[in-house]
């Protein structure tokens, strides 16, 4: 093995870790019965974690908003996006430049923004007009988001637009066509899989939308802003049961897609015939997008079945009684030392000083012995203060 190889070997290790890392952390996570999100020290194998994130009154209705909001902003970006792009492949390139900057805009304006000035424009029209309805939060936040959701939806279809051959919808007028049904007959069946696309796009940016949601959905919440609040108030392994769900329908999502991709790779490059894993029944309906969905699906469901059934409770009692015995180990330790350093200073010898000792180290007076002879009186002072000063020497007065 050479170096290279080593070297590369190495860099796709390290790639792969930082990129799926944390996935595979957050998916061990939401198996164990820790209160905090951690892989070590494993506690007890549970599925409780799915259960407290469904039961999160907050988390489902902002999921149903977000399902509304969602679907509003589908129904409006995708055709939006669609007239932009028809209309940026009609214009001469000048012209087309000015339009594209200006319909791109928006993806480059801040999501704060967006919401703020959504926020007081539609405040003003609704106060001017009367038309509080408009004052709505599912409003409101439609509209925001479609006015930078929109334009991923055009560079979709601009994408897609480009590969169209325009002489099929001149054939057709031609032809005697009008353009209602060029567009639907010719130019719609193949703008199709760019339609699907845009689609889900908008849909996944509408759900994931924060910044401007934030400010447009008012007392309402999204399913991102009810989950932001929740990771701010702190954070359990419900979450990483979250992030199980998503990956798991993304990667359903993802191995139905392949094997539709494949499939009519296979049927159009005139291979689908000649392959063995075609040309048999078993493996053909084996290999069908729908059947795959299918299976997956299946799998999950008696997983999730399994899942359902098992009881962590005796686990988690025994962990928590362990946890419980610890920490009375760890009182009576404190207890016994603390005992230990009150008995060490109880025979620690008592100092005469007003202070209880607290300048003992500073060498206070020491009292004087006793004598046997009593010490001589001290003369009387003759100042006015008693003797306060007895250590200056008051001049004589002359007589």
């Amino acid at each position: 093995m050479n170096r290279n190889t080593l070297f590369g070997g190495a860099y796709a290790v390290a790639f792969f870790s930082f990129l799926f890392g944390p996935l595979v952390i957050m998916v061990i996570t939401a198996f164990n019965s820790s209160k905090f999100p951690r892989v070590v020290p494993w506690e007890c194998f549970t599925t409780g974690w799915f259960g407290e994130l469904f039961g999160n009154q907050r988390l489902m209705d902002g999921l149903l908003n977000s399902v509304i909001i969602g679907a509003g902003v589908v129904a409006l970006a995708v055709p939006i996006g669609l007239a932009g792009a028809l209309a940026l492949s009609e214009l001469p390139s000048k012209l087309r430049a000015t339009l594209y900057t200006v319909l791109i805009l928006p993806i480059l304006i801040p999501g704060v923004v967006l919401g703020i000035s959504t926020i007081v424009l539609w405040g003003q029209i609704s106060r001017g007009f009367g038309a509080g309805g408009l004052y709505n939060g599912y409003f409101l936040t439609i509209v925001g988001q479609i006015t930078f959701i929109s334009a991923y939806a055009m560079l979709v279809f601009i994408a897609r637009l480009q590969r169209f051959d325009a002489t099929q919808t001149e054939a057709a007028l031609d032809l005697g066509a009008t353009p209602g049904q060029a567009f639907r007959k010719i130019l719609l069946p193949f703008m199709a899989p760019a339609i699907g696309s845009a689609a889900f796009i908008t849909l996944l940016a509408s759900f994931e939308n924060y910044n401007t949601t934030v400010f447009t959905v008012l007392s309402e919440s999204t399913f991102t802003t009810a989950l932001a609040s929740k990771v701010r108030h702190g954070t359990d392994p419900s979450l990483s049961a979250l992030a199980v769900i998503i990956i798991t329908i993304t990667l359903v999502g993802a191995l139905t897609n392949e094997a539709y991709q494949r499939r009519k790779e296979a049927e159009m490059g005139g291979r689908a015939s000649r392959s063995p894993l075609y040309a048999n029944p078993v493996t053909r309906a084996l290999t069908h997008p729908g059947v795959v969905f299918a299976i997956l699906v299946g799998i999950i469901a008696v997983v999730s079945f399994a899942g359902s059934r098992h009881d962590s409770s005796m686990c988690e009692a025994a962990v928590l009684q362990e946890k419980l015995d610890r920490q009375e180990e760890l009182r009576a330790a404190q207890k016994a030392r603390i005992e230990a350093e009150q008995k060490q200073q109880s025979t620690l010898p008592k100092s005469n000083s007003a202070f209880g000792g607290a300048f003992g180290g500073l060498g206070g007076a020491t009292p004087a012995p006793e004598s046997a002879e009593p010490a001589a009186p001290k003369p009387e002072s003759p100042s006015a203060f008693g003797g306060a000063f007895g250590g200056i020497t008051a001049p004589k007065l002359e007589e």
